[in-house]
């Protein structure tokens, strides 16, 4: 159980919200994450910085362990990016194409049997698939896009341990797949302050506007329990600052060219949200999944990997 004196360390450490002017957020970059650098094992975080998209994640799986750390031959896989918008690349209202791309290559490479990837998009799921390019990307790597539209593909389950989220219908792939690969894109959103790894899996389920009625940010950490990633990789290519998560326009996108990989959904979350420019405690899904034990969002207690490609 935390002390008094150390929830208050923790929270000086945590402080990280600052502005330009008034109202105007500052993206503060990895550089600053803090925590332990362990020579010789396997980080718990990874953030790249200054490099492609596809380059960026090469070099965050091979600090990882390599996807064969993640995915064995024959094993079916399931990705997850933000596909919910009838919008292109350059809004960054989706997940890169790119780096979608990337990683279901990389689960081919090491043996994946099928590589799956869908989305239950907010617009037209087709147009959301063509218009992000993520549809042409995946069937080029040779992944296989699937719908997520539709309710037929979304089976009731109970939430074990869930507080106010007591059941959903989950798609089909999330339950059946032996491996959940998970890629939201950071970005401002209007409900929920920012869209994070554990934001992202609404898109997995069906009756998602219970989640608007019954209390956003507890239902979101609730559905954690229903199935976490088995690896998480935040997009932080595009990162839009304002009117998120559809309504940004040019001067609410910046490119950062930022990635960030783990296997603790709340840790990365608390990543993007201190690299955004928040304190982690400002997003309560955040908090709600540190205190019910989903993750953990003391990056200081983390082996924080950070690569810069430039130098």
């Amino acid at each position: 159980m935390e002390t008094r004196d150390t929830r208050r360390s923790f929270l000086k450490k945590s402080l990280t919200f600052s502005t330009v002017a008034a109202g105007t957020l500052i993206f503060r970059g990895i550089d600053s994450l803090w925590g332990q650098v362990i020579p010789g094992s396997l980080p718990d975080l990874v953030a790249v910085k200054n490099g492609e998209p596809a380059a960026m994640f090469d070099a965050a799986i091979a600090r990882a362990g390599g996807m064969q750390r993640f995915v064995n031959p024959g094993q079916t896989v399931v990705i997850k990016p933000n596909i919910g918008w009838n919008r292109p690349p350059e809004t960054g209202a989706n997940t890169h194409p790119e780096l979608v791309k990337r990683i279901v290559a990389h689960c081919v490479d090491v043996g994946a049997k099928k590589v799956y990837v869908f989305d239950h998009a907010v617009d037209k799921g087709p147009q959301c698939y063509e218009k992000s390019g993520i549809e042409f990307a995946v069937k080029s790597a040779g992944g296989i896009m699937v719908p997520g539209s539709h309710q037929k593909y979304f089976q009731k389950v109970d939430v074990p341990h869930g507080e106010t989220l007591k059941s959903t219908r989950v798609h089909e792939l999330i339950l059946e797949s032996d491996v959940y690969i998970n890629v939201p894109v950071l970005k401002h959103h209007s409900s929920s302050g920012l869209t994070l790894a554990m934001k992202n899996q609404m898109g997995v389920v069906w009756n998602r506007g219970y989640y608007h009625l019954n209390g956003l940010h507890r239902c979101i950490a609730d559905f954690c329990h229903v199935r976490k990633p088995d690896l998480n990789v935040m997009d932080g290519y595009r990162v839009t600052l304002r009117n998120g998560p559809s309504r940004a326009g040019k001067d609410d996108v910046v490119v950062r060219k930022t990635l960030l990989l783990s296997s603790d959904i709340v840790a990365i979350d608390a990543a993007a949200a201190r690299i955004f420019g928040k304190n982690p405690e400002e997003i309560n899904y955040i908090l709600y999944g540190h205190r019910t034990g989903i993750g953990n969002m003391d990056l200081s207690s983390l082996n924080i990997d950070k690569i810069n490609l430039t130098g």
